[in-house]
């Protein structure tokens, strides 16, 4: 039986986004999330908020990570693979997608692909020819790639850059090694605007954190009025959330999580003063 979310608030306040990996969740600690964490989500969903996972991860590599995570209760919200929203469900702990959110990705997808094929193939030429870079394709999305280095995928990002200029319609989701190619408007930052237009909450009353360039998307002004990344994250999104203003936590994934949501809300101070 899967994780159940918390009961639902008779008035909300606001939606609290996070990415997983790197931000709540350290691998190479082998530890589940820090406890206060939990505390500080349970109290901010007294007050209102409702919060959600919003990630890369597929929807059953996520529910993996619920137990990696040790989460005592499910968020309200998943956002799988940057793009999936799905509501948490009954008693069971199964999720339920939006289907009306679906349908619309599901034909500016196939819209995507008639009009970027030609773009597809010649990325797909390129990196086999060209590149030491692994070309991957998975049902669901129409082409990514994995990189032998992170460096050699700036040197990819950078040529992507300059060669999508000519198609409207190319999307480029990227973390670390891994890079996914869709349509522009399906990304966490468009996810994020559709889980606040559909609970009613204002820009202002968004926060968002998280760590790599795929969280970028989210971490606009536009799309949260309280954007922050943990100390763990990539240079680029640090000098990005700087630059609009946002917070750059100190901690490493959930205790900087933590950090951030208590520079913004005021949540009460229970950090665990440890070492990371």
């Amino acid at each position: 039986m899967g994780v159940k979310p918390l009961e639902y608030p008779e008035e909300v306040k606001g939606i609290l986004s996070f990415d997983f990996d790197g931000t709540l969740f350290l691998p190479e600690n082998e530890v589940s999330l820090e406890p206060i964490f939990y505390e500080t989500i349970a109290g901010l969903r007294d007050e209102g908020w409702l919060w959600a996972i919003n990630t890369g991860r597929s929807l059953l590599y996520m529910l993996e990570g619920f137990q990696q995570g040790g989460f005592p209760f499910a968020p309200d919200f998943l956002v799988a693979r940057e793009r999936e929203i799905y509501t948490a469900g009954d008693q069971f702990g199964r999720w339920h997608r939006v289907e009306e959110w679906h349908a619309h990705y599901m034909r500016d997808m196939a819209h995507f692909m008639e009009e970027s094929a030609e773009f597809i193939e010649m990325m797909k030429r390129y990196i086999e020819d060209e590149t030491a870079a692994q070309w991957i394709e998975e049902e669901g999305d129409p082409a990514g790639i994995i990189a032998s280095s992170e460096d050699e995928m700036l040197g990819i990002a950078a040529f992507v850059e300059q060669e999508r200029q000519s198609y409207g319609l190319v999307g480029v989701l990227r973390n670390s090694i891994y890079m996914r190619f869709t349509h522009k408007d399906y990304h966490k930052g468009s996810s994020l605007q559709e889980l606040a237009r559909r609970v009613g909450v204002p820009v202002e009353q968004v926060f968002a954190i998280g760590d790599g360039h795929n969280d970028i998307d989210k971490l606009h002004p536009e799309v949260a009025g309280m954007i922050a990344c943990v100390s763990n994250s990539q240079e680029e999104v640090k000098e990005y959330v700087r630059g609009h203003g946002g917070y750059v936590a100190e901690g490493h994934g959930s205790l900087g999580s933590v950090e951030a949501l208590r520079h913004y809300l005021g949540c009460e101070d229970k950090l665990l003063h440890r070492p990371l």
